[in-house]
């Protein structure tokens, strides 16, 4: 029996073996590789079987043999015994002298064996050898040539003792192989494997300078992919593989410099930039021996291309390479019988580059400045070189020119090296030139700071601020000195960018002195902000009280300087709810547009972040639950604070002191928020002696300042992070949905919707949330269909389905439906379309990621593919009364969707669109204008078929009464000068004559555009665009 199996078995491999060869079935060797695999016969036996075709006198033949032994050894290599490789390498060592034919598919069975891991010792330098003798590489075809490559690297991987034991002829036989190659395919392998010839110190021999050549004559790579090219190959991975090579080893040092300068010199700025960066990658294994001799050279060239270049690339490549070059020079060790190169490099640089510093208005002041920068930012050893030449001069040039535009190039200047100080940290004392120069580069700084023009201020106080930074520099009386001008600057300067910049610098320099801060800056700015509110009211006492409130927040960047200013502010607030002058409500909003700043900038430390929830949040109820108190029974008392606009101001100090809580912190203080709201609690709150009780879920007319705190509510419980559990969340939800419903006050019921959407939004889902949107539902209802506070139902509504909309809700598509049936509503059309709007953007105070809201990605992409088009339905089938409102819901959602998505969408909505633009809805006519400019730049072709519509539209709505539709629409008519020029040219002259008119617009926004349009308009056609 198991005779007949094997008979049975050797007749079905010569019945496939016979199949292949003859070329009736190429799978046959798919079914031979499976019979391998499986024990059903062995490789040996399928040489057997294969022998009167590997004999046979046809090329063909013999070809078609081969080909399928190696296309099976391809899939069995794992399975070969040590003596089968043995005898397999040997026939394809044999067969590589076989006709050309034969050849590919002797190199595919080599490549298979090259793979075993049973390799026997010697058999990967024997098969090497043969093929560097035998095989004339670059004559095959690329594939084949692919085969050689990946050959090699994997007797390289496997078998290095044994390749390295071949000494330099290895190198030799590899240079004869890549020699000529072309294929981008085949160069990045190639490049590898010299990389790693390099890498892992492989013999060169006498063959350095030919791997050089053979590598180096494709410098700079100038391939470009062909149009769709599938392999995927782009010319900057060829540029680095090849860099890699070049910059491996020193040993290419006097081959390539020489190169790379003529490089330097070409015409083509890409052959710059390579030879520039390169050069760069050099110098980091390059050292003094291998540039000595070049250096002359490279800074010759170095300097011209900075001196002369057009290019911003070309000169930041160069100062790269520059520093590098410094960099080299700067690690290399010195003996004592050798010549400290880096320091007559140094000398060079400063010969040609010092004196053009005396020149603060000529052209090649900023090079030479540059130039010096790049070698003094290389090393410790080069800064202290070149300051030590170059500080000394700026300041002397400084007080020599008393020009403010000069005096600010030389501190600019000066400013450059100063940040260089910054990288080395500490100043020492032993060798540092800008220590010796503290007084005089102080003396300059301050002068600055005093100096009428604006512009040199503002570079003054860029200097002081890294002065500051400089640990050790600054003295205790320069320190009081600088937080003197800082305050001078940020209260009493007339400019505001040189008022905000100060502002700046004192947040950036406090966390280094905390104490000098809080010690010196906070008091003072303390005693303006009382002393000011003593003096008579007017215009700049405001100012002064605004900008010291605003150096309050800007200073407040340390937490220890933050427990100084924050009870300032909470004591100025205090003062302004007790004034009675008419402004009090816009100081209420500057004291919390501080706070805010501070509060964000305390989130990232959890100790400042408690702090400063712990102080404000309460302190902020106290007042707001005194002030609505007040109201009912003192109603001239603290009204300002019960304001919408306060009250707005105040939401995002209470969110941003509560998103960065700890769980454990968060949960500590909801204990106390919400029974505030909910049962009255007070105790926990400063000052709790209330004359009646604060029951802002009451009915009754007096208790409608009270509800206005809902807002505050909001700001708490919408930014906590979703793992805070809120105690009797059940029946907060039915409070904040009974409010919602039945407030006459607009204000409070949509802050009451709110914040019932943003716990919605966070709520688990599970049968309570189902049971609550489902109450919610049905207080909507009725509340829509009619009544006196439909409005109200509405905007319950429209933050309901956000919330749900948002995390994907399954009820979401029933609440949109309900407001796609409202467009065709008399009186909540225009507020149901309007409101597409906010369920698509972003929302400031509650909905979105900060404030630990559930987003999810692409909700908008999805919102629109379920929607639109029940939009597009519902306009065709609107009447003309109610067909505006379908028009502005779909700008709104087409206007905030991203725009690769709507490009897409174009075709079948641009003819919407456009009927949008003749909507007499200004904000119809604005959505659908902000949504097409970007369309205009992104999607010309199908915008160009269309053009003259266009034009007209576009013509028409440059007189619309409204400033903002006139700015959007010449923004649209800028963006057409985008599509072909053919497109537009018959329409030239039509436009710049109608766009002649609002260059005579009373708005300076309006004429800006016009001008910046009609300029356009009148180069379309010119030569060079």
């Amino acid at each position: 029996m198991a005779a007949a199996g094997a008979g049975a078995g050797a007749a079905a491999l010569a019945a496939s073996v016979q199949d292949f060869v003859a070329g009736q079935q190429d799978g046959r060797d798919a079914e031979v590789a499976a019979g391998v695999k499986d024990g059903s016969w062995t490789v040996l036996q399928l040489v057997e079987a294969l022998g009167s075709c590997l004999e046979n006198t046809d090329p063909r033949t013999r070809a078609r043999g081969v080909q399928l032994l190696s296309q099976v050894l391809l899939r069995c290599y794992s399975l070969l015994q040590e003596k089968e490789v043995l005898h397999l390498v040997l026939f394809y060592e044999n067969r590589l002298q076989d006709h050309h034919l034969v050849i590919p598919s002797v190199l595919q069975g080599l490549r298979a064996l090259s793979m075993c891991e049973v390799l026997p010792p010697g058999l990967a330098v024997s098969v090497l050898k043969t093929i560097f003798q035998e095989v004339h590489v670059q004559s095959l075809l690329q594939l084949d040539r692919h085969t050689v490559y990946s050959i090699i690297t994997n007797f390289m991987g496997t078998r290095e003792e044994e390749l390295k034991g071949l000494g330099a002829d290895f190198t030799f036989g590899f240079i004869q192989v890549m020699d000529g190659e072309k294929d981008p395919r085949n160069l990045l392998v190639a490049f590898q494997i010299v990389r790693d010839l390099i890498a892992k110190n492989y013999a060169l021999g006498p063959f350095v300078e030919e791997l050089f050549e053979v590598t180096s004559c494709y410098f700079p790579i100038d391939f470009t992919p062909p149009p769709s090219d599938p392999h995927g190959i782009q010319r900057e991975d060829l540029i680095l593989s090849l860099r890699a090579v070049l910059a491996s080893t020193p040993q290419f040092a006097e081959f390539l410099l020489p190169l790379l300068i003529e490089k330097m010199d070409s015409d083509l700025q890409s052959a710059k930039l390579d030879s520039l960066q390169t050069l760069t990658a050099c110098c980091a294994v390059y050292g003094q021996k291998e540039l000595q001799e070049f250096l002359p050279s490279l800074w010759s060239s170095l300097r011209r291309e900075v001196f002369q270049t057009a290019s911003e690339k070309v000169e930041a490549e160069c100062l790269a390479a520059l520093h590098a070059l410094s960099a080299c020079l700067s690690r290399s060790v010195l003996s004592s019988d050798t010549e400290d190169l880096l320091d007559s490099f140094l000398s060079s640089i400063l010969q040609d580059c010092r004196h053009h510093l005396c020149e603060p208005d000529m052209k090649l002041v900023w090079p030479s400045a540059k130039l010096l920068q790049a070698a003094a930012g290389a090393s410790l050893r080069t800064y202290h070189r070149i300051t030590r030449s170059v500080l000394p001069l700026l300041l002397e040039q400084y007080t020599k020119h008393p020009q403010s535009s000069q005096r600010r190039t030389i501190l600019e200047m000066l400013l450059g090296f100063l940040e260089l100080q910054q990288k080395w940290g500490h100043v020492e004392e032993d060798e540092s030139t800008l220590l010796s120069l503290r007084a005089p580069v102080c003396s300059v700084v301050f002068s600055a700071l005093t100096d009428p023009s604006v512009q040199l201020q503002l570079v003054g106080i860029r200097a002081l601020t890294v002065l500051g930074s400089l640990q050790g520099f600054l003295s205790p009386s320069d320190l009081e000195l600088v937080v003197d001008h800082l305050i001078r600057l940020a209260l009493r300067e007339e400019d505001s960018q040189s008022s905000e910049a100060a502002m700046e610098a004192a947040g950036s320099l406090a966390p280094v002195y905390p104490k000098v801060f809080s010690g010196r800056m906070v008091p003072r700015l303390e005693e303006e902000l009382q002393s000011e509110r003593e003096e008579e009211s007017s215009h700049d006492h405001c100012s002064l009280r605004q900008r010291c409130l605003q150096a309050l927040a800007a200073v407040s960047t340390h937490t220890s300087i933050v427990r100084e200013t924050v009870p300032v502010l909470l004591q100025h607030l205090r003062k302004v709810q007790k004034g009675s002058e008419a402004g009090n409500a816009q100081d209420m909003v500057s004291v919390c547009q501080s706070l805010h700043r501070v509060a964000l900038q305390c989130q990232q430390d959890a100790e400042g972040c408690w702090y400063y929830h712990q102080t404000v949040v309460p302190c902020l109820l106290a007042m707001a639950v005194q002030a609505a108190m007040q109201d009912s029974t003192h109603p001239l008392l603290g009204k300002a604070l019960l304001e919408e606009e306060v009250l707005a101001a105040m939401v995002p100090v209470i969110s941003a002191a509560t998103t960065h809580l700890s769980p454990e912190l968060a949960t500590q203080s909801v204990s106390h928020v919400v029974p505030l709201f909910l049962d009255g609690e007070v105790s926990f709150l400063p000052q709790n002696s209330f004359p009646c009780s604060f029951q802002p879920f009451e009915d009754g007319e007096c208790l409608e300042a009270q509800r206005r705190l809902v807002a505050l509510l909001m700001a708490f419980v919408c930014s906590l992070p979703r793992n805070v559990a809120i105690p009797q969340q059940e029946r907060l939800l039915r409070e904040l949905l009974a409010l919602s419903c039945s407030c006459n006050c607009l204000f409070t019921a949509t802050t009451a919707a709110k914040c019932f959407a943003g716990l919605v939004n966070k709520h688990p889902a599970g049968q309570q949330l189902d049971e609550i949107l489902q109450l919610a539902v049905n207080r909507m209802e009725p509340g829509l269909a009619e009544g006196p506070r439909r409005t109200q139902a509405l905007t319950l509504l429209l933050w309901v389905t956000k919330a749900l909309v948002l995390r994907y809700h399954p009820l979401s598509s029933r609440l949109t439906d309900k407001l796609l049936g409202l467009l065709g509503d008399a009186e909540l059309g225009p507020a149901a379309a309007d409101g597409f709007s906010l369920l698509m953007a972003e929302s400031p105070d509650v909905l979105h990621k900060g404030c630990h809201a559930d987003v999810r990605i692409m909700f908008r992409q999805r919102f629109f593919t379920d929607n639109v088009p029940k939009l597009v339905q519902g306009f065709h089938g609107a009447g003309p009364d109610t067909k505006a409102n379908y028009l502005k819901g779909l700008s709104h959602v087409l206007n905030h969707l991203p725009k690769p998505v709507l490009v897409t969408e174009l075709p079948t909505l641009l003819s919407l669109l456009l009927e949008a633009l003749s909507c007499s809805d200004r904000v119809v006519q604005l959505s659908t204008l902000s949504c097409l400019q970007p369309l205009l730049l992104e999607a010309p072709q199908i915008m160009s078929l269309h053009v003259d519509t266009l034009v007209t539209k576009f013509l028409s709505l440059i007189s619309s009464p409204t400033m903002a539709v006139r700015i959007a629409a010449l923004r649209c008519a800028h963006a057409l000068t985008s599509l072909p020029t053919t497109v537009l040219l018959p329409y030239k002259a039509r436009v710049i004559r109608a766009l002649a008119k609002p260059l005579d617009d009373k708005k300076r926004l309006v004429r800006k555009e016009a001008v910046a349009a009609r300029g356009e308009w009148f180069l379309l056609g010119s030569p060079g665009r």
